[in-house]
């Protein structure tokens, strides 16, 4: 999961000048997400899936997780099956920060759905922050969970004012705590004087993404779950029982099925499948920095996000040792080697301080959006899911798999505002988002000419 980097003498320009990424990249840079470095060893999971099942859940994730957490608690017995190690996938890759997210604005979804109930659905966004804190420290789980907040900065001067529009309208019309950050004082915020400016959320927060899903993992087999890892579903039936699933390791009966896979939804499910876009997001951490450059770099600890198409995050480590910066670098998917020194020049434009610094960690994760922007749950087939997060999965996918998981109870808590909602998709799409790098090139394209006009001002 975390193997070294061979790292070759490749050239790469940067900031006007070709460097090789020798420069960049430390000897033994590592291919593998940070966040699992020190990580305890998992409990001990069963090497077979069981045969038959009350519920059967496709995904190791925080959508499997938390409602597997669910039905095991509400006295269902419960199987959680996943092709790779448990979770392999981006709830161990993400970048741990947890906003209010969701995508589009009240009057865009009253526009959609009514007002009455694009206020629920923008609601789900502050539910699910608040239930995922409360979940994590009912249950003691050592995430490092905090309620940072994100500090959103406006790449030109255009895009300033459209944040303080926006944010006057967000405590206005849904009483979200927001606060604007004039460029002249924007050091307090964040060692750079890239933005023109930008907004803060105080309520935003971050965690260690690993640790979450180990504490998550290790609730789970408290409750009773049986957990199978490197065991891939090759096919899910109905049948008079209820459903038979098949898997790389035999088959399984099951009452109820539930399908949390996200960014990484194959052709097991193809209804599912086209109606989520998969889009890898790149990563890399920096080798451990002096302390007081942190400090300078981050003096108020924020998670930290800008308005450009295609956005970068980027945080300290818990620790404050070192900065993760994430972000979409090519057109096209790429692997951790390539896309490792296009973050470092993007990281360095922002920070010119850490162009001595290198990097040691680099790798990737899948998230899914929808056509829509927004996360979609319900059943098709008598099949439950939730997915479709839209750069926003760490409380999201968490509080709607919880939710999932009381549908199956049959509580009637588990609905929320997403229900019913359209799934939608497009003409000759089933999966493979052909139309993806040409998208990404004309957003990076017109970010990187927005950037140059605001510089030039």
């Amino acid at each position: 999961m975390c193997g070294r980097a061979q790292v070759g003498p490749a050239l790469v320009f940067f900031g006007g000048d070709v460097r090789s990424t020798s420069d960049m990249l430390a000897a033994d840079c590592k291919t593998g997400s940070y966040w699992l470095d020190g990580l305890p060893d998992p409990p001990a999971l069963p090497d077979r899936p069981l045969a038959k099942v009350d519920v059967a859940i496709v995904g190791s994730g925080y959508t499997g997780l938390n409602a597997a957490v669910e039905t095991a608690r509400g006295g269902r017995s419960t199987l959680v099956l996943d092709a790779g190690d448990p979770g392999s996938g981006c709830s161990t890759r993400n970048g741990g920060q947890i906003s209010t997210s969701v995508k589009p604005t009240l009057e865009k979804l009253t526009a959609r759905v009514g007002a009455d109930r694009a206020r629920a659905i923008r609601q789900e966004g502050g539910n699910a922050l608040d239930w995922i804190e409360d979940f994590v420290t009912r249950e003691g789980i050592a995430c490092d969970f905090r309620r940072a907040g994100r500090y959103h900065g406006a790449h030109t001067p255009k895009h300033y004012q459209t944040l303080l529009r926006d944010a006057e309208l967000l405590r206005r019309n849904e009483g979200i705590e927001v606060f604007e950050v004039p460029r002249q004082d924007q050091r307090r915020e964040l060692g750079s004087d890239i933005y023109h400016g930008g907004v803060v959320f105080p309520r935003h927060a971050v965690l260690n993404p690993a640790r979450y899903q180990r504490g998550l993992m290790e609730r789970a087999v408290d409750a009773g779950v049986h957990i199978t890892g490197h065991c891939a579903v090759t096919g899910i039936a109905r049948d008079a029982g209820g459903f038979l699933v098949k898997t790389a390791k035999g088959q399984v009966r099951a009452r109820d099925v539930i399908v949390a896979t996200n960014g990484y939804t194959g052709n097991v499910t193809p209804w599912l499948r086209r109606r989520v876009i998969p889009i890898g997001s790149y990563v890399i951490a920096t080798e451990e920095l002096p302390e007081d450059l942190v400090d300078r770099l981050f003096p108020t600890d924020r998670i930290v996000t800008d308005t450009c198409k295609v956005v970068y995050y980027y945080r300290a480590s818990p620790d404050r040792t070192r900065i993760l910066f994430g972000g979409r670098v090519s057109a096209r998917e790429t692997n951790p080697l390539l896309s490792a020194p296009r973050l470092y020049a993007d990281m360095c434009r922002i920070f010119p301080d850490l162009s001595g610094y290198k990097i040691t960690h680099s790798w990737t994760g899948t998230v899914a959006y929808t056509f829509d922007e927004l996360a979609h749950t319900g059943t098709h087939d008598g099949v439950h899911y939730a997915m479709g997060y839209c750069g926003s999965g760490v409380s999201m996918a968490s509080y709607l798999g919880m939710r999932m998981g009381q549908k199956v109870l049959g509580l009637k808590e588990g609905m929320t505002a997403f229900d019913g909602l359209p799934f939608p998709t497009r003409p000759l799409y089933y999966g493979k988002p052909w139309f993806l790098p040409a998208a990404v090139a004309w957003y990076r394209w017109r970010d990187r000419w927005q950037n140059q006009r605001a510089a030039a001002v």
